[in-house]
């Protein structure tokens, strides 16, 4: 398989568009889509930026699939998430594709932060406060999750999360399944 094949197809199973693989590499959706069709070759900069956005690296992109699994993952495996708002850190916390496009994150929420606003997309989404509380927002309607509380929803409506406080700080584990 051809570099660009192998990057389209990681693409769709994470259920990634293009200009969002762009903007998580930080790279152009025009460069994407090139890279992609095998029109050009990316450098290995460009390679390890598209590789990290998408929640793998070099090594497991190369290697081949009769290699031991990866088990434990480390803080210094996460994947930042660079394109979040103000007030807002989102670490991935898998550097594998999974089959069942499973995508574990933390998210960090500082006082009166708010995530971004997701449009109604496939699959489901579940989250876990680890620290402080947050409101969940789904179609408007507001649910108030307090420490240790977690919550589950089909991610076919509007939502974003927001941090109530205004002196302390929320953390949550998400899980989104496509």
């Amino acid at each position: 398989m051809r570099i660009g094949e192998k990057i389209k197809s990681l693409r769709i199973m994470r259920n990634m568009t293009q200009e969002e693989l762009a903007t998580r590499s930080d790279l152009t959706r025009g460069f994407i889509s090139q890279v992609e069709r095998d029109l050009t070759s990316p450098t290995l900069e460009n390679l390890e930026m598209i590789l990290r956005a998408l929640g793998t690296d070099l090594k497991d992109f190369f290697s081949n699939l009769g290699n031991k699994e990866k088990v434990i993952f480390t803080k210094e495996d996460r994947i930042p998430i660079y394109d979040t708002p103000k007030g807002v850190k989102e670490e991935l916390l898998l550097t594998i594709t999974t089959p069942k496009n499973l995508e574990p994150s933390l998210v960090v929420l500082e006082p009166n932060s708010i995530t971004s606003v997701e449009k109604p997309h496939e699959g489901m989404e579940f989250g876990y406060v680890i620290e402080g509380e947050i409101e969940l927002n789904l179609n408007k309607e507001i649910y108030l999750v307090r420490k240790e509380e977690c919550f589950y929803y089909l991610a076919n409506k509007r939502h974003f999360i927001k941090n109530p406080s205004s002196k302390s700080r929320s953390k949550i584990l998400w899980l989104e399944i496509y």
